[in-house]
């Protein structure tokens, strides 16, 4: 569910995927509905890429979201961030993430955390997993190749094969010129 969730540098909250153009994405606000088309320059990332330090390797952010929606009792997070501290958000977030880099994971990042949680939380969005397409999967196990090489393998054999069969006919066409 989390691969269609965008973050949108500069923008506030988070944005659900839409549609897809040729420059551009149409993504809604989870926040007030608005919808509105997004560019290249803008620096989007999905929510399902995003993960967090810890003394070991990073966290999936989904994960953590999953911790956090069972500690909230699928609630709205109860700290109140206008008021909390940065010890505050520390201790709060060592019951959630309890081997979370305290050197690398900012008071800043807590709070971003906290407010996207909410955000998915007002907009019903509580199943934090990462989608993979079944089907991409399977056919790369078999092949042994990861799903997205997998689509540029086929891409770049699609190609191939059309330049095959457009190379083919100019030559039939050349033949019978000369």
């Amino acid at each position: 569910m989390l691969k269609n969730i965008l973050a949108i540098t500069g923008k506030p909250g988070l944005y659900k995927l839409l549609s897809r153009g040729n420059n551009h994405l149409i993504v809604e606000s989870l926040v007030d509905g608005k919808r509105m088309p997004t560019y290249a320059r803008d620096r989007i990332i999905s929510v399902a890429d995003v993960s967090m330090y810890t003394t070991g390797e990073d966290k999936p952010l989904n994960e953590i979201l999953q911790t956090l929606y069972a500690h909230e009792e699928g609630k709205q997070c109860g700290l109140d961030l206008s008021k909390a501290t940065n010890d505050d958000l520390r201790t709060w977030f060592a019951d959630i993430l309890p081997d979370y880099d305290r050197d690398r994971v900012y008071p800043t990042d807590i709070k971003k955390l906290i407010k996207w949680y909410n955000i998915l939380v007002n907009a019903g969005i509580t199943d934090f997993s990462v989608e993979e397409n079944e089907g991409d999967k399977a056919e790369a196990e078999t092949n042994n190749v990861e799903p997205k090489q997998q689509a540029h393998v086929e891409k770049n054999t699609a190609k191939a094969t059309s330049a095959a069969k457009t190379g083919s006919k100019r030559t039939n066409v050349a033949a019978k010129k000369g």
